[in-house]
């Protein structure tokens, strides 16, 4: 019975070995698409940047949940996931919030990724609705920033930039977009990968493919 006990763990431990192996070969060869506006559904791309071989998130400058002015140059170097949102929203909102505050838990310390919240309603969304919404979701400030700015302004980062929402409107008075999309961006600046914020397991996979974005840049130093 011993012998029989002995053979099986054996069997177990080789396994285990083979399956830890096999994975860290696939996790080592596996790499993230870079999406240019051509792999994208052209109804999510603005017709102006439709062409474009080499895109990067435009240039941007916001006001955080503390007023402070936020642009790119925070983000240079840096891992980064975007979404949209606004404070009164008690649908989508609420649950993308609910994983990016998963997002900051599951991270802790690490510098990155950074989040990003950009609303889609800045002329409500004031520095003080954020301040008191990021306390609802206990963001952490050094690495989630809450964003209003021009209506415009941020209309066409979602459009032209994260390629977030539906190509349609012009960031006037009556436009409206509304999206449950988390957008991975690299330290370029350049799209990795979209995801369903509201589902747990597409934000699970988010989490390993910020691992691979990570592993790969380990192995370029």
């Amino acid at each position: 019975m011993k012998k029989v006990n002995v053979a099986l763990l054996a069997f177990v431990g080789v396994f285990v070995v083979s399956v830890l192996i096999a994975y860290s070969i696939l996790k080592k060869d596996k790499s993230l698409p870079v999406y240019q506006p051509g792999d994208i559904n052209p109804a999510l791309v603005d017709e102006s940047v439709r062409n474009n071989q080499d895109h990067h998130i435009l240039p941007f400058d916001l006001i955080n949940q503390n007023g402070e002015r936020i642009t790119e140059e925070k983000y240079e170097g840096k891992i980064y996931v975007a979404c949209f949102f606004f404070a009164r929203c008690v649908t989508l909102c609420p649950e993308l919030s609910k994983q990016f505050s998963r997002l900051q838990e599951y991270y802790g310390t690490q510098e990155e990724p950074l989040l990003i919240s950009h609303s889609v309603t800045p002329q409500a969304d004031s520095v003080s609705v954020l301040r008191a919404y990021a306390d609802r979701f206990k963001v952490d400030d050094q690495r989630w920033d809450l964003v209003t700015g021009e209506k415009q302004h941020i209309y066409e980062l979602a459009r032209k930039s994260y390629f977030a929402v539906l190509d349609e409107g012009d960031g006037g008075m009556q436009d409206f977009i509304h999206t449950e999309n988390f957008v991975l961006v690299d330290r370029e600046g350049r799209l990795r990968g979209f995801y369903d914020g509201t589902n747990t397991e597409e934000v699970n996979k988010l989490i390993l493919d910020i691992e691979i974005l990570q592993q790969s840049y380990e192995e370029q130093k």
